[in-house]
């Protein structure tokens, strides 16, 4: 299979804004879109050049052109759709969360292994050169034993996004489900390392309504003894993102890496004094769908893969119940 053509599940701001292009630059092929608006499918696919809209999953399902579909709608709706999408044999990236609950991110999974389907997880921030330089840097010792990280992704949501995710707990909105699993994938990938502990306060300062949380922050352990802080909101309009990582022998700070544009910078600092690092700037979508068409292709695997997912929505699950009871919750 070397054009591999895609279906949209969900007319989305992130489809329209980075996805296509990341698919059509990756050597893809964008056919159809869904939503369950049949005008908005419409009104979407002539904006931005696909040829055929549906108002029903199972009718883009049924298009026989197409090969795999990214699921960008609520994530409450992520699990029934990647599973019908397995079972019509179409390969899934989805968002995260994958899922509300666990067990639905599991039966996500298990239904694309039963159907001999890709899945992948679109944690698009492990793509970006800024997080593989930081985590060549400490795969290489350049910084001895990593003992401690900071996480800076304290941003402000734009009028154009303040929708479902500060007003709909149902579909699992709120900045832990939005931004702090990113935090844990990252984490996990700069570090190869695993969370195994996590503290949180959440803040509701007034952009979420109630019941949605639009800030936290969290302590976390990890395997090796690593601890870590991240500090996650909607409502931070000049702070801008960074992360730190500081071992034995030196310290890695990069800045302007939480962040969905190939931007950003990583020093080393030690015992030599302080040098940036070589930093590529790919698009990280687009690296993401060339992983992924690869991985249909059976060459490797996706940049993100549905086990992946399934650990950073741990992650948000355990911060969630560590804020609401005022304890340390230990993951699996």
């Amino acid at each position: 299979m070397t054009n591999i053509r895609w279906g949209l599940i969900g007319a989305s701001t992130i489809a329209r804004e980075w996805v296509i292009g990341a698919i059509r630059d990756a050597g893809g092929e964008v056919v159809s879109v869904m939503s369950s608006s049949a005008d908005r499918a419409k009104a979407y696919a002539a904006e931005n050049g696909i040829p055929r809209a549906f108002d029903s999953l199972d009718a883009l399902l049924a298009d026989s052109e197409v090969d795999a579909v990214y699921i960008s709608t609520t994530n409450e709706l992520h699990r029934d759709q990647t599973i019908a999408a397995a079972r019509a044999g179409k390969h899934v990236l989805a968002e995260k969360p994958l899922a509300l609950t666990l067990d639905d991110a599991i039966a996500m999974r298990d239904a694309c292994a039963a159907a001999g389907v890709v899945m992948a997880t679109n944690h698009h921030l492990r793509n970006a050169g800024t997080h593989r330089a930081i985590r060549q840097a400490i795969k290489d010792g350049l910084i001895g034993r990593p003992l401690a990280a900071r996480v800076f992704h304290a941003v402000y949501l734009p009028p154009h996004l303040q929708g479902w995710r500060i007003t709909n707990p149902r579909a699992g909105g709120g900045v832990v489900l939005d931004i702090a699993v990113h935090d844990a994938d990252t984490l996990r990938f700069d570090l190869d390392d695993e969370p195994v502990e996590v503290a949180a306060l959440v803040q509701s300062s007034g952009m979420a309504s109630e019941g949605l949380e639009d800030a936290v922050m969290t302590t976390v352990r990890f395997a090796s003894g690593l601890i870590a802080q991240t500090h996650d909101a909607f409502t931070a309009k000049f702070a801008g993102t960074g992360l730190e990582v500081h071992g034995t022998e030196g310290s890695l700070i990069a800045r302007d890496c939480m962040t969905q544009k190939p931007i950003g910078s990583v020093v080393l600092r030690n015992a030599d004094g302080e040098r940036e690092l070589e930093v590529d700037r790919e698009n990280l979508y687009v690296r993401a769908l060339r992983a992924f068409h690869a991985a249909v292709r059976g060459e490797g695997q996706p940049a993100a893969t549905a086990d992946d997912g399934i650990r950073s929505l741990a992650f948000g699950l355990a911060v969630l119940e560590a804020a609401r009871t005022g304890r340390t919750v230990k993951l699996g």
